[in-house]
């Protein structure tokens, strides 16, 4: 092997030389210390010698997408030692031309230094989040047995809605807010849990004590949030219930200042809120409910052009307008 090469052996994170065919040709010291495989012993064997299920299929694409064209290449690997034991690693990927032969030069970092759990890969991280805010979202809701039919769908169309608003006016919003306010929208009723049930469920008209009440449910579900958050008392979760507390106390604001509880208005609402506000209204409106029936599409739609402006963000009901076509 070249000389030029062997000098990246010296380095102190793991190293993994390999020709153009992926073969091993050398490694260091110190990746024989944390994999448990001896020089001697792996020298001559596909790189892949480590390799699990757990790294997903879309990262070894994209890895085998960028050596092919010779490009350098960085990602997360979840592999796994001689001994079994699952390891965590950051790993860069350099292509090296040499007297006309291609070789790989692989750094790894160890990630197991995240003393409080192991390493989760984005997308099993952002999918256990949006499964755990819908058990508690469900949880926090159980006597309404259409709770998660009604929570699935203000989900679907808050996803949708940020998506094609994002896109309409180039907000340029960061795909992890996007994915929180997807994933919170699950959790804005449910404040609701703490409202009697004659009141929540009468089919008649409210009277002023009720409809106070009612409008408590913003500050009983942040209550309930922060008392989840402070059990929870984990960053894993921060961003998602830092998203949900506006969605949750501010869902029921108005764009002309007359909603509850804050009577926030115009853009002092959050726009998390703002969205999840349309989506929470045309799903009550085209749903049967205890004190009301289903409204047609044509009706719904109807009203929420009348408010556009007044209740709602009229840049929000024009992108919402969109994904109903």
């Amino acid at each position: 092997m070249n000389q030029n090469l062997r000098m990246f052996l010296s380095l102190s994170d793991a190293v993994i030389i390999t020709d153009a065919d992926h073969r091993i040709l050398d490694v260091n010291q110190t990746y024989e210390e944390i994999t448990g495989y001896k020089r001697e012993t792996i020298i001559g064997a596909r790189a892949s010698i480590l390799k699990t299920k757990f790294t997903t299929e879309a990262t070894y694409r994209s890895m085998y997408e960028a050596l092919h064209k010779k490009e350098s290449w960085a990602g997360i690997f979840i592999n796994k030692k001689k001994s079994g034991e699952l390891w965590h690693s950051s790993i860069s990927i350099t292509p090296f031309l040499i007297e006309g032969e291609w070789f790989y030069v692989g750094l790894f970092r160890e990630l197991e230094d995240l003393r409080e759990g192991i390493y989760i890969a984005e997308e099993r991280r952002s999918s256990f989040q949006a499964a755990l805010l819908k058990v508690l979202a469900i949880s926090c809701e159980i006597r309404d047995p259409a709770i998660e039919e009604h929570l699935t769908r203000v989900q679907q169309l808050t996803e949708r809605l940020i998506t094609t608003h994002n896109e309409r006016l180039n907000l340029k919003l960061k795909d992890e807010y996007v994915r929180s306010v997807s994933h919170s929208s699950i959790m804005h009723d449910i404040g609701k849990s703490g409202v009697p049930e004659g009141i929540l469920y009468k089919p008649g008209q409210l009277t002023s004590y009720e409809r106070l009440i009612i409008e408590m449910h913003p500050l009983i579900g942040v209550d309930i949030l922060e008392k989840i958050n402070a059990e929870l008392d984990d960053e894993f979760f921060k961003d998602e219930f830092d998203v949900a507390r506006n969605i949750i106390l501010h869902h029921h604001e108005k764009w002309d200042g007359s909603g509850y509880p804050h009577r926030l208005k115009g853009a002092d609402i959050p726009l998390e809120a703002r969205i999840v506000s349309v989506v929470d209204v045309y799903d009550a409106l085209t749903s049967r409910r205890p004190y009301k029936e289903i409204w047609g599409e044509e009706r719904t739609l109807e009203f929420l052009l009348d408010h556009r402006g007044s209740f709602f963000d009229p840049d929000i009901i024009d992108s919402f307008l969109l994904i109903l076509k």
